[in-house]
C-alpha cells in the first residue's frame, strides 16, 4: 500500500483502532466507498464540525466497535468529509505518511500539503501531483 507521498503507508492509530477495516492503517479498498483514506488528527473544531453536518464522531457506539474521538485521536476519515470542513474553513489536521494514494483521486496534495503534520524532511518528493 502507498501513501500520497509515494512511500509506504504507515500506520494512523491504534488507539483507538482506526481504519475501514480497522486495521489501525488508512487503507482504501474496493468495499469503502466512502474512501476513508485520509489520516486526520482530530480538533475540537473538526469533529464538532462533522457533527454539525450529521457525522457523529463524538458518540461512541459499541455495536460497530467505535469508542467515540476525542481531540488529539487519530482517525481514518472519509476523503469527501474532509474535504467539505476545508471549505468550511474547519479541516483536521492531516498525516500524510498515513493518507492513502487513493484520496489523491479527490483531493490534490498541494491541498493535503497545507494541513500536513508530518512533513518529511526531504521536501522533494512533495512537488508530487
Amino acid at each position: 500500500m502507498e501513501n500520497v507521498l509515494g512511500g509506504p503507508l504507515q500506520e494512523c492509530g491504534l488507539d483507538p483502532v482506526t481504519g475501514f477495516t480497522r486495521s489501525g492503517s488508512c487503507e482504501v479498498t474496493v468495499d469503502d466507498v466512502g474512501v476513508h483514506g485520509i489520516c486526520a488528527v482530530m480538533t475540537e473544531d473538526f469533529l464538532d464540525h462533522q457533527y454539525w453536518i450529521g457525522n457523529d464522531l463524538l458518540t461512541p457506539r459499541a455495536a460497530w466497535g467505535f469508542p467515540g474521538l476525542r481531540p488529539g485521536d487519530r482517525w481514518c476519515v472519509v476523503a469527501d468529509r474532509w474535504v467539505q470542513a476545508e471549505r468550511d474553513l474547519r479541516a483536521a489536521p492531516v498525516v500524510l505518511a498515513s493518507t492513502h494514494v487513493s484520496v489523491l483521486q479527490l483531493v490534490p496534495l498541494s491541498l493535503l500539503q497545507r494541513y500536513a503534520v508530518d512533513v518529511p524532511d526531504d521536501l522533494s518528493g512533495l512537488a508530487q501531483g
